[in-house]
């Protein structure tokens, strides 16, 4: 069974920090480590993380030095990964009890070292355990597969499915942005010529509508698409334009779901 080092950033996430982790843990895959960076949380957040700890070995906390971002605390996180496998999931996010048994099977038989699923939403207010979710009808539906070209469009892959092989990728951190930097890391992979895969079966569940969320805010995000398309992947003027556009009308599609 393949070791999975699952990576998650918490910053004042006492209210959810609890579900997510115990959604890792309760996987029938069992081999994984949690990688857990509080990235300067002031809610209590350290202090349930070292009791999920004292009762479960498999959670590791970490404290990061100064409050730095997702993408930090992320990477301080994978810097730490010792599993043939790399996953992510927010703290505010769960992952359905068979995620990581399905996905593993799913990569198993496959050509691409990252793979993603389908997932539920919920509302940002959704309270329960994992175990006891019931499918709501609100799927966002993975695509089977996904290449450089088509993540330029938009960003196929939610974070808290995607999975990557360390075998293969070795470990790829993300790039210091302040938004955007897991669509920035996927066009990386892909970029050096790795496709990848979707497995269309919702497996993890997604809080939309938070306060304070990553992407709570889908105008704030132009913002973030723009500078990604331009700085990082250095696309021309008219690439950019054109790569916006697919990204903004996903993101409204998405946010009818």
């Amino acid at each position: 069974m393949p070791l999975v080092s699952v990576v998650m950033p918490v910053h004042n996430s006492a209210a959810t920090l609890g579900a997510s982790v115990r959604s890792v843990l309760a996987q029938t895959h069992a081999d994984v480590e949690l990688l857990v960076t509080d990235d300067a949380s002031t809610d209590g957040s350290m202090d349930l993380l070292q009791e999920l700890a004292r009762a479960d070995e498999r959670v590791l906390p970490q404290a990061a030095p100064e409050q730095g971002g997702a993408a930090r605390a992320r990477n301080l996180a994978m810097a730490r990964a010792r599993g043939e496998y790399v996953a992510l999931l927010d703290s505010d996010d769960m992952w359905l009890p068979e995620k990581l048994e399905r996905q593993l099977a799913f990569a198993a038989g496959g050509d691409a070292p990252l793979t993603f699923t389908s997932y539920f939403k919920v509302d940002g207010d959704h309270v329960g355990e994992a175990a006891d979710f019931v499918p709501n009808g609100r799927v966002v539906e993975a695509r089977e597969r996904v290449t450089y070209r088509d993540m330029l469009v938009q960003d196929h892959i939610g974070a808290l499915t995607a999975m990557y092989d360390r075998k293969v990728l070795g470990t790829r951190l993300m790039p210091d942005m302040p938004k955007r930097q897991d669509y920035a890391l996927w066009l990386s992979i892909m970029r050096d010529g790795h496709p990848a895969r979707g497995l269309r079966e919702p497996l993890a569940v997604y809080r939309s509508g938070r306060a304070g969320s990553l992407s709570s805010n889908k105008l704030a995000l132009v913002e973030h698409n723009w500078a990604l398309y331009r700085r990082h992947e250095r696309l021309s003027l008219v690439r950019s334009t054109m790569a916006l556009a697919g990204a903004t009308l996903h993101s409204v599609r998405k946010a009818r779901i």
